[in-house]
């Protein structure tokens, strides 16, 4: 059984945004300990924990709103707004969802750190 499942992924040459939901835990798991949106490095595949603030959804335009930016995203492609320095970051989603082994044994690694904290 895999750590997680992938609920959204979205892309651009240099990183990755996804949402993942955590199969380690208990359905009694808090839903923010269940539920985290990452952000991927590619060069390092070093990963960032984005901290959930809100979302909307209207028609077709998921918007997600966190302590580090702002993701707005479709069925096709999305933008990820940093907070600090208002950089834009072009993003592509990918549809299946489908992580590469390294970046999946990243994150796994990354979900065994926190299950030590």
């Amino acid at each position: 059984m895999s750590f997680f499942t992938c609920l959204y992924l979205l892309e651009n040459p240099d990183s990755y945004i996804l949402e993942i939901k955590r199969n380690d835990l208990d359905e009694n798991a808090a839903i923010s300990d269940k539920f985290r949106w990452l952000k991927i490095e590619k060069e390092n595949r070093q990963i960032n924990n984005l901290t959930f603030r809100s979302m909307d959804s209207a028609g077709d335009l998921e918007e997600r709103f966190f302590e580090e930016g702002y993701l707005k995203f479709d069925d096709k492609i999305g933008t990820f707004i940093e907070k600090f320095n208002s950089a834009q970051h072009p993003l592509v989603r990918v549809a299946d969802c489908e992580v590469s082994e390294i970046v999946e044994v990243a994150i796994e690694q990354y979900i065994l750190e926190l299950n030590q904290l």
